[in-house]
């Protein structure tokens, strides 16, 4: 099976986010593409499966669990297929997904990412999130299975230190820091050790949840992200009103082959 390493949200090799992607005549069993991912120990790995002219479905797979939306390993199993001259530059990709359809086209050398939009919705500053956090928010939210949090100064998301191990015990799937830039219209992290994802370098699908979120603060539809992890990446934004527009560029950085021995159900998939 051939495995590719692309870094999502950057045009430099060994920044970004990276994501392996493997393109399948038939997707391999579920704990085959668990151990794959597994294996490859990036944030997602994409499965991608064609159905028809322009049309494909994507899975995406954690280290240790399927994800229900990534947005980085998107970009990047679009890079590759557009790349690798599966599919015409000029047309749009269709990915089936478990998000629902997620439209991708290319504008230049930016990838665009039509995903679903999440409002934000306020909760309660608990005393578990304070434990975790460790620094006071200026706004707690709760949105499709994330805590989302708001700081008034970019230092303080820069300098996070949330506590991993109890973030996992919180029912939810990540922690998401934000605030105002002074180069940026905002910056962001996103932590999700529950599905094996300590810090996530450059978080699309957190971006559905931030783009509506800073539109409405800043009064404004199209912005600059940057992702204040250690590799950092850059994201152009979109406002649809009922849908975001994701934008980044994308490297790839590994091409190769998985060698799988006595697996015989490869022998129809890749």
């Amino acid at each position: 099976m051939k495995i590719r390493i692309v870094d999502a949200f950057t045009s430099e090799q060994f920044n970004g986010n990276p994501a392996g992607v493997c393109i399948v005549k038939e997707f391999p069993s579920q704990e085959l593409m668990q151990n794959i991912a597994k294996e490859i120990n990036h944030s997602e790995t994409a499965f991608v499966k064609p159905l028809a002219k322009n049309s494909y479905h994507i899975r995406w797979f954690t280290p240790n669990s399927e994800a229900p939306l990534c947005g980085h390993a998107t970009l990047a199993s679009s890079h590759i297929l557009i790349q690798e001259g599966l599919h015409n530059e000029n047309d749009e990709i269709s990915f089936k997904s478990l998000a629902g359809e997620l439209i991708v086209n290319k504008t230049g050398e930016w990838l665009n990412l039509n995903f679903p939009l999440y409002n934000v919705t306020p909760i309660e500053y608990s005393p578990l999130i304070a434990e975790i956090i460790k620094i006071k928010p200026a706004f707690v939210g709760f949105s499709e299975n994330c805590i989302f949090t708001e700081f008034v100064d970019a230092r303080e998301v820069k300098e996070l230190a949330p506590d991993l191990a109890l973030l996992t015990k919180y029912p939810c799937r990540a922690l998401i820091a934000t605030s105002r830039d002074d180069k940026y219209d905002f910056i962001s992290r996103y932590f999700a050790p529950r599905v094996g994802i300590n810090e996530d370098p450059v978080c699309a699908s957190a971006h559905c949840r931030l783009i509506p979120y800073w539109s409405e603060k800043l009064n404004k539809t199209e912005m600059i992200a940057y992702q204040a992890s250690a590799r950092g990446g850059v994201i152009k934004c979109k406002n649809l009103g009922n849908r975001v527009l994701i934008s980044g560029k994308a490297v790839t950085v590994i091409i190769g082959e998985l060698n799988l021995l006595n697996i015989k159900e490869l022998r129809d998939v890749a």
